[in-house]
């Protein structure tokens, strides 16, 4: 029996994750929802979600003694980071202040406001309320099995006021208009990971979790 370890660390929205999961799933895979590193380090695939402050996120972590049982799943097999758990695999984030985050990529995390006004866009119009929340348009920029089966430019669901730089801009794997074009997705190797949120994201979402379950972790 093939294992899916969904990581718990206290945040994100671990039942919607899991069901739909198990959705998509085979007969000869199993969904757990666990914060034991054992697990983690048992599974054959890792999904790592989250929702919330960057710094109530590492705190969660680090107190559970997550953060290097998480960090070898996403150096070692087929690895997926959804919402905040994407963000988190960055250097840092300019949330709550400035929080370091766990580092598995060079990088930052941006507030939007900010965004907006460096390139002067205007915060008040309706279309850019922060957060950026609802349906939006994913662009594919790199080929990936996990892409397979979800057309160019379909629409995922969204919430969320941050979004990752990655200083290596070739790990984008997806790219999204929000008064600025900012990255939604990134790939490298075992990892790909989505600001937006598939299990919310109707039947593309779950074309998306489903190709995770069938995933190898290798590109080509």
């Amino acid at each position: 029996m093939s294992l899916i370890a969904v990581v718990d660390y206290g945040m994100g929205n671990l039942r919607s994750v899991s069901k739909a999961l198990e959705h998509v799933a085979s007969s000869d895979q199993k969904v757990i929802v666990t914060s034991d590193p054992a697990d983690i380090a048992a599974a054959d695939h890792v999904v790592f979600p989250g929702q919330g402050a960057a710094r109530d996120c590492m705190l969660e972590l680090k107190q559970r003694g997550l953060i290097e049982p998480v960090l070898k799943a996403a150096r070692e097999k087929p690895f997926f980071g959804i919402c905040m758990g994407m963000q988190v695999l960055l250097s840092h984030s300019k949330e709550n202040n400035g929080v370091d985050c766990m580092g598995l990529y060079k990088g930052e995390v941006r507030f939007f406001g900010t965004a907006f006004a460096e390139n002067k866009i205007d915060q008040k119009s309706e279309l850019l309320k922060i957060p950026h929340m609802g349906w939006n348009q994913v662009h594919q920029t790199q080929s990936h099995p996990m892409w397979d089966g979800v057309e160019q430019d379909r629409r995922f669901y969204f919430v969320h006021s941050y979004y990752v730089a990655p200083e290596d801009k070739s790990i984008a794997a997806g790219v999204t208009d929000f008064g600025i074009n900012f990255v939604s997705a990134i790939a490298r190797d075992n990892v790909f990971a989505t600001q937006f949120h598939p299990e919310k994201s109707a039947a593309d979402g779950l074309q998306l979790l489903e190709n995770f379950t069938r995933w190898n972790g290798k590109i080509n």
